[in-house]
């Protein structure tokens, strides 16, 4: 299982259309890029959205408290902030696996320990214990993260990001798959102390495959690095704003902040709305986490197909679009619970949307990014692409509380509005790279 960079010829090679996704797949980076995926996907749910607040609420929290706690996975709205020392340094006692994969391994191992102590929290005696497990795995798995997104900028080149997205994708939600239905299947018939410790076991696989690969070729640096460590934290930045401009680099991440808010807003609400909606944690697992886990990776791949066929510009006003109304969809449920059909084409619509969105802005903020500094500018904007929709979402519980589901989902929607004026803003402005000829 190689991650090795590609030669020049893979490049020239290119990646477009069904040709590029085969090649993307054919290639042993891609296999890497799926397991680590698989890595970074399975921890999230139990740590940070929906299985962890279904299990709140199996306790007897109340939606307020739910809302608050899911603050506690924060690290993953601030990987920005330590990601330079993931770009200039080795993780010391790991250095003979390389800069990439000593910070791999030291994050992967912390998760394991982390999903294996919240197996044995009580959250209905205490939430202290389980606040702060939450808070040191979610920093593991945001570093994680961190590393796994530079890992696949640095072994591809710019026109080959939304064909390995999808890879990435296909690794990242068979992990959601096992993270969200396997948890809750377990949780259904064995308990949460047996679901948390199965995560924990199944997080040995990206292990292995991060043990079993290569460190990727550090890019050719085409600054001068600073040697200091304010250097190390000031740079990255610096260079963002001297490649964009102020007013323009501000702009781009403004609009990456927006871009997913309608979705991430509901994020917190969905474990509980589904069971105040009357469905079992089985419903849940099968309809939510199985069943939309893959329509999500449909989603995925249709959104590399065409942003290889018509460029991320245009996608991004299909994505945005396609994001906030799919969060109409779950009115259905609020108007019809309990009955499986709403179930299942809120998730159609929600999952698509996602799965489409996300490929469609991996591929633009990887043509934002630096080379020099891959993993602190890619978690900047994977930050700020989570941030508001996050902090926001703490809050949901009170929303809708005061309100009602229906409210809530149809304001969340509304949510679009300065998206889509920033973006009217920014498109004359927006330039995407030339296509990469592909063979034959």
């Amino acid at each position: 299982m190689s991650g090795a960079t590609p030669a020049a010829g893979a490049a020239t090679k290119g990646y477009k259309g069904w040709a590029g996704i085969r090649r993307a797949f054919g290639t042993p980076s891609a296999l890497t890029l799926a397991l680590l995926g698989f890595g970074c996907g399975l921890p999230f749910l139990p740590i940070a959205s929906m299985t962890l607040s279904t299990r709140l609420r199996d306790s007897g929290l109340d939606l307020g408290s739910i809302g608050l706690i899911s603050l506690a996975s924060f690290f993953y709205l601030f990987k920005f902030v330590w990601a330079p020392l993931l770009d200039r340094y080795v993780f010391r006692p790991l250095g003979l696996f390389g800069r990439r994969r000593s910070w791999l391994l030291a994050a992967q191992l912390g998760i394991v320990a982390g999903l294996a102590a919240l197996a044995f929290v009580r959250p209905e005696l205490g939430v202290a214990p389980l606040v702060g497990w939450v808070l040191f795995t979610s920093f593991c798995g945001a570093t994680q993260d961190s590393v796994v997104d530079a890992y696949r900028i640095e072994i591809a080149p710019a026109n080959a990001q939304a064909a390995l997205a999808a890879t990435y994708t296909l690794g990242y939600r068979i992990g959601l798959i096992l993270g969200g239905a396997g948890a809750l299947y377990l949780a259904d018939f064995a308990g949460w102390r047996i679901a948390y410790l199965g995560m924990a076991a199944l997080m040995l696989l990206p292990l292995l495959a991060t043990l079993s690969s290569r460190e990727p070729v550090a890019p050719e640096m085409t600054v001068q690095r600073r040697i200091d460590f304010l250097g190390a934290f000031w740079q990255p930045f610096s260079s963002f704003f001297r490649n964009n401009g102020v007013a323009f680099g501000l702009a781009l991440l403004v609009f990456v902040g927006l871009f997913k808010f309608p979705d991430q807003v509901i994020g917190v609400m969905a474990g509980p709305f589904y069971l105040d909606s009357g469905y079992t944690k089985a419903d849940i697992a099968t309809v939510s986490k199985l069943y939309g886990i893959w329509a999500g990776i449909g989603g995925a791949f249709l959104g590399g197909m065409c942003v290889a066929a018509f460029g991320f510009r245009r996608m991004l006003l299909v994505a945005a679009l396609g994001v906030a109304l799919s969060n109409l969809a779950f009115l259905l449920m609020a108007k019809h619970p309990s009955e499986l059909w709403a179930f299942y084409a809120a998730i159609t619509a929600d999952n698509v949307a996602q799965g489409f969105a996300g490929t469609t802005l991996v591929a633009f903020m990887s043509s934002l990014t630096d080379r020099d500094f891959t993993a602190t500018q890619f978690a900047l904007m994977v930050s700020l692409a989570n941030l508001p929709g996050k902090f926001a979402g703490g809050v949901s519980g009170y929303v809708v509380e005061a309100s009602s589901y229906g409210t809530f989902f149809l304001l969340s929607a509304l949510t679009v509005v300065p998206t889509l004026l920033l973006l009217a803003w920014l498109w004359p402005r927006i330039r995407e790279a030339a296509p990469v000829p592909a063979d034959g």
